[in-house]
């Protein structure tokens, strides 16, 4: 007697999408800052470790951020 539910075997798979990879975030202004900015301090100070690096492109970020407030 057949059967009238007859299953795939399980070796077919369904092809995988691939991303078309055009639809990336923008990037917000703390983040283009900090890009620009730790490449600028790893140019000036290239033994400065990371995370010092890090911790000085944030300070400049709020001191940049606090001085545009005061031009205002």
């Amino acid at each position: 007697m057949a059967s009238n539910t007859e299953k795939k075997p399980a070796t077919e798979k369904r092809p995988k999408k691939k991303s078309s990879g055009g639809s990336k975030k923008k990037l917000s202004a703390f983040n283009k800052f900090m890009q620009t900015e730790m490449a600028r301090l790893k140019e000036e100070e290239p033994d400065m470790p990371h995370q010092e690096r890090f911790k000085t492109a944030t300070s400049n970020w709020s001191a940049n951020k606090n001085k545009g407030k005061a031009d205002k």
